[in-house]
């Protein structure tokens, strides 16, 4: 089994806030927080953003292979991390009912749901191509990335 890199969410974090701290700009926020999150995740194969409109997910800013489109509330991981307004952490997307194959390399997911002003707006959608990428260290961790970028939206 390939071994994963210890990413250092510390400095990923800082690295972060600073890049996002005067920007308003939706898109531009998540545009660079999807390229930071890239450069610094190991053994991912896909990092972006799915925004909620028209009561569906749409695909927002991402890094990787073309993805889906419209993911509707409630099917795949994404859908279901809105549903539930719950991280979802995937071992193998394989097993997860109901799951949305938009590249058939990916075998494991982490999705973090976004909120701004307490109401999920979208989530963050990171795939990885080996079973059982990411832990409960990285849950926090992603969760921490994602409370950032809240901050900064819920400030604009």
């Amino acid at each position: 089994m390939t071994e994963i890199k210890t990413t250092n969410y510390s400095m990923l974090q800082k690295q972060l806030t600073a890049l996002i701290e005067d920007e308003s700009n939706l898109i531009a926020i998540l545009s660079n927080s999807s390229a930071l999150l890239n450069d610094n995740l190991d053994q991912i194969n896909w990092v972006g953003f799915y925004l909620i409109e028209n009561n569906e997910l749409i695909l927002g800013p991402f890094q990787g292979h073309p993805a889906c489109v419209h993911i509707a509330i409630g099917n795949g991981v994404c859908g279901t991390a809105v549903e539930q307004d719950e991280t979802q952490v995937v071992a193998d997307v394989n097993a997860f009912p109901g799951h949305i194959a938009c590249d058939a390399n990916s075998k494991s997911e982490i999705v973090v749901p976004i909120h701004v002003n307490n109401k999920v707006i979208g989530v963050l959608d990171i795939d990885a191509p080996i079973l059982n990428r990411f832990d409960d260290n990285d849950k926090q961790q992603l969760e921490q990335v994602v409370t950032i970028i809240e901050s900064q939206l819920n400030n604009k």
